[in-house]
Parts: C-alpha cells; sequence; structure tokens
C-alpha cells in the first residue's frame, strides 16, 4: 500500500477518496489545495495541505498525488495542476474500478479515472489525466488522448480518435473509425458519425414541452 494526497475538496475528490479508500491498493492520507483556495484544516477527516507546502508534508519520494478534478476550463485547470505535480517530482497514479471491465492488454496514462461499469474492448489506449464516469463503452482498437473528460453511457465504437482535451456528454454516440479533433465540446445525446475538426461544439436537441398537460392525457 502506498500513500497518496488527493488535490482538491469538491465532490469529484470525495468521490476519489472514496474508490481509493474502498478499491484499490492506496492509502489516503490528505487532501491539497492552492494555499488560496484552503477553506479549513480537515476535509473527510483527513488534513488539507496548502499544496506550496507539499513535499514538505508528504515529500515525492514517500507519496503520490491524483488530481481530483472535473472538466473546468475545458479539463486545462485538471492538466495544469497535474503538470504541476509532476513538475514537483510526484508520480500520478490512475484509479481504474475492479467492477470495469478491462483486458491485461489496456495501456494508460497517469491520473487516469476509470469508473465502474466501463467496458473497455481490446486494443485501446488511453492517454494521461482521463476520466471515465461510469457506464461507458470503448470500442477496440480506440485511441482517447490526454485531457479528456467522458461523462456516463457513451457508445465509443471501433477504432475512434478522441483529441486532446475534449468533453463527452452523456450518451453521445460515435461511429467507428472517425476522429474528433482536439478541444472539441459533444454535448449530451450528441450523435456523431463523421470526423471533427478541433475545438468543435455540438449540442443536441432537448426534447420539447408538449402543449398537452399531464392531467389531461388519456393514457402513457
Amino acid at each position: 500500500m502506498r500513500d497518496i494526497v488527493i488535490f482538491g475538496t469538491g465532490d469529484i475528490a470525495a468521490l476519489a477518496c472514496f474508490y481509493f479508500t474502498e478499491d484499490s491498493p492506496f492509502n489516503v492520507v490528505g487532501f491539497t489545495v492552492d494555499e488560496a483556495y484552503m477553506t479549513g484544516p480537515e476535509f473527510m477527516g483527513r488534513p488539507v495541505i496548502a499544496f506550496e507546502r507539499l513535499h514538505e508534508v508528504h515529500p515525492p519520494e514517500r507519496c503520490g498525488v491524483f488530481v481530483a478534478l472535473s472538466y473546468a476550463k475545458l479539463n486545462t485547470l485538471r492538466a495544469s495542476k497535474a503538470e504541476a505535480a509532476r513538475a514537483m517530482g510526484y508520480t500520478l497514479p490512475s484509479y481504474v474500478s475492479s467492477k470495469a471491465t478491462v483486458f491485461s492488454d489496456l495501456r494508460h496514462g497517469d491520473n487516469c479515472f476509470i469508473l465502474e461499469n466501463n467496458v473497455i474492448q481490446p486494443f485501446v489506449t488511453i492517454g494521461n489525466n482521463v476520466t471515465l464516469w461510469s457506464g461507458n463503452h470503448i470500442g477496440h482498437h480506440s485511441v482517447i488522448e490526454d485531457d479528456v473528460f467522458l461523462a456516463s453511457h457513451i457508445v465509443v465504437s471501433g477504432g475512434v480518435r478522441l483529441g486532446q482535451g475534449c468533453f463527452v456528454g452523456v450518451n453521445v454516440t460515435l461511429r467507428d473509425h472517425i476522429t474528433i479533433g482536439a478541444r472539441c465540446v459533444l454535448g449530451a445525446g450528441t450523435l456523431i458519425l463523421a470526423d471533427a475538426e478541433a475545438d468543435g461544439v455540438y449540442m443536441g436537441t432537448g426534447t420539447e414541452r408538449s402543449r398537452v398537460p399531464s392531467s389531461r392525457l388519456r393514457g402513457i
């Protein structure tokens, strides 16, 4: 068992603490944030240490760091904090749920967060700092580049390449053998059938409210 400190004190940091504690060989010894954002000395019963002084309390030769941040600023905030931790000499462990379906050939980078019920087929490559929330299908021979965030119940068909820094919302479907350029935003329910150039924004259409109120429905 190796000690780790989690960067962040929000909901994702709380979840990361739970997952690492319940389902990994790592021991969460505390949390860290930039000193300007500290709101108290403890979080979830563990000490919160200013990131600027983390090496004094938990030096990198004895501890790792997991950056538990969201897709804020199109994943650049999470990426920048991960890079800062690397620059300080810290290793960044990844979490892969024991309840995910993965195979022995899976290649993934550091600071990945792969939650339960993900199905990752053979010949998949996942870069650094990638979040796969629960319940996704990642098809064979697909490549997910660095700093990508995938929400839940996404279908990535075979042979897809997802570019660096993309955000993929819930229930998105990507057909096989397409390339999504860097920093694309794919909104909830989007269906992508062809290559997407970098920096694209694709938003699904929400269901409109019926003119008939529920009290007047004759049946459901």
